[in-house]
């Protein structure tokens, strides 16, 4: 590993400068992915700027209007675990139980989950161009061995996907990212934090020099009748999905009110369609309406030679997880592990 120094910081400003005027500064929360790519060297930090001693920020706060924030430094297993996430966000819950193991979620928070690099393996090889890494030096998943790479909304420039699973919740559930600099405070829709690759694939998303993300924040609705999520992944344990499905639904008579599916491990950021989901509302909840929103989303999909399976994966998927929402909680999956 290359030598790097580190230094805590305690004020969100401090950190804010160090991270904006030194770019070849790096900051670590719980560490679970800069560490991977320091030690694989596709990351070089002159230095580590520690944001753990930074009060305020690891916590879970209810507002005035209902909605809920999330600190950046509050882990995933907190956040899982928390009784307010677990009776009015169950949906983000069972989703966060679904990625990594135990132990990184112990260690990985909240804001790290939204910052986190793609594990495209041409990515993670610096032996090998990557446009991520090393812009126009060239995207080798376009015609090299791509099974784990995105079907939607990619470019010639990359066609790695975003790797969590929180995110694809806190997509359906419309969350906002809350980021501060010296320069003050913004908020983020999450549809609009992450982007597509278009021709700057090394950009991941739309946080501005010296911005860090201080909350997450929940509006205060209720998807906690008809949720579920659904990870396809090639193991059961501690492996990033090939095509993943978080579904909310308010359905009110028979007819479904409200809806939301959003798709993980087919593009270079959660994945959702308005359009499928303007589709269902006054629908009844049934597999017909639900397969004709499943080809509403993936209309404009194109998979390459090794991942084209991931087209009718992905369609079988929204249709078993918007059929998994009806039923009744105990029967959809996410069982609860222990911490």
């Amino acid at each position: 590993m290359n030598n790097f120094s580190y230094t805590k910081i305690k004020e969100l400003s401090d950190a804010s400068v160090l991270l904006k005027d030194h770019k070849g500064n790096k900051a670590i929360a719980g560490g679970t992915n800069i560490v991977d790519l320091m030690k694989y060297f596709v990351v070089e930090a002159n230095t580590l700027v520690d944001l753990n001693g930074i009060s305020g920020m690891d916590a879970l706060t209810e507002t005035e209007t209902g909605s809920v924030l999330l600190g950046a430094l509050m882990t995933n297993a907190a956040t899982a675990y928390h009784p307010v996430i677990e009776e009015k966000y169950p949906l983000l819950s069972r989703t966060i139980l679904a990625g990594a193991s135990g132990q990184i979620r112990n260690m990985a928070t909240n804001g790290g989950n939204l910052l986190q690099k793609t594990r495209c393996y041409y990515f993670y090889d610096p032996h090998v161009p990557c446009n991520k890494r090393e812009p126009g030096s060239g995207c080798p998943a376009v015609k090299g061995y791509n099974r784990i790479h995105a079907i939607l909304g990619h470019s010639q420039d990359c066609i790695a996907v975003f790797p969590s699973d929180m995110c694809v919740a806190l997509a359906a559930l419309n969350a906002t990212v809350h980021v501060k600099s010296a320069e003050g405070k913004r908020q983020i829709d999450f549809e609009d934090f992450h982007r597509l690759p278009g021709n700057s694939p090394e950009i991941d998303n739309n946080l501005k020099e010296g911005e860090i993300i201080t909350a997450i924040e929940l509006p205060n609705e209720d998807f906690s009748q008809n949720y579920s999520y659904l990870k396809l992944r090639d193991r059961s344990s501690y492996a990033f999905a090939l095509v993943s499905v978080a579904t909310a639904f308010k359905i009110e008579n028979n007819r479904i009110t409200e809806a939301r599916i959003a798709l993980g491990g087919v593009a270079h950021k959660p994945w959702r369609s308005y359009e499928a989901e303007e589709y269902l509302k006054g629908k009844s909840p049934d597999r017909e309406h639900f397969a004709q929103a499943a080809e509403i989303i993936l209309a404009d999909a194109k998979g390459f030679k090794h991942n084209r399976f991931k087209i009718k994966l992905a369609r079988k998927a929204i249709i078993r997880n918007c059929m998994m929402a009806l039923e009744p909680d105990s029967q959809r999956p996410g069982a609860k592990p222990s911490l």
